[in-house]
């Protein structure tokens, strides 16, 4: 029973959070193209099954973020992976959410750190070692334990561009609606900075 109620927790936080993106206008710029996931992991998640995210991904329609299915188990691959081996290191984040990189929002996203107070972490894809990017799914615990040899595990993150790979800037919560609370603060920041 006690899964069960966590399990409804999750989602209805997840609900909660796309409402906030969904109503939140003049953010459709920091879309990338692969499209943003929002993920929020159950307290002993060990697989993508234990991640809740959002069907479909979050999409841009008429100019705002849209859901375009349902929060639920499994429905995340990558971002699942990414919160599961960032929870080896830092436990307290159960949430991510990825959004647009490119290099003039490297700088901003910087300051808007500094200001803040938060910690910003770079993954430097031209380091992974061959052996790695050949093997599939072997990526993820790589790119996650350089982010880990900082003295504190960063709350936003980006990786440098790889080949074949969109780079993107991830951020991180206690939970989907805390994740999405510092996306938006951090989007008003940089629509006002540009």
């Amino acid at each position: 029973m006690a899964l069960a109620n966590e399990q409804d927790q999750v989602l209805g936080n997840l609900v909660r959070a796309v409402h906030l993106l969904e109503e939140a206008p003049g953010i459709a710029w920091l879309m990338p193209e692969v499209r943003i996931n929002l993920v929020y992991a159950l307290s002993t998640a060990e697989c993508p099954r234990d991640v809740a995210g959002i069907e479909g991904r979050i999409t841009v329609v008429k100019g705002r973020f849209r859901a375009a299915g349902y929060p639920a188990f499994g429905a995340s691959d990558h971002m699942a992976r990414c919160l599961i081996e960032v929870r080896k290191y830092a436990p307290r984040w159960r949430a991510g959410m990825n959004f647009r990189w490119n290099l003039d929002l490297v700088k901003q996203v910087e300051n808007y750190c500094k200001n803040k107070s938060l910690t910003l972490g770079k993954i430097e894809r031209s380091l992974e070692p061959r052996e790695i990017q050949e093997k599939d799914g072997s990526s993820m615990p790589w790119k996650i334990a350089q982010l880990a040899q900082g003295a504190r595990f960063p709350e936003i993150f980006y990786e440098s561009p790889g080949w074949g790979k969109e780079p993107l800037f991830v951020i991180l919560g206690e939970d989907a609606v805390a994740c999405v609370k510092k996306f938006l603060d951090l989007a008003r920041a940089l629509s006002s900075s540009c």
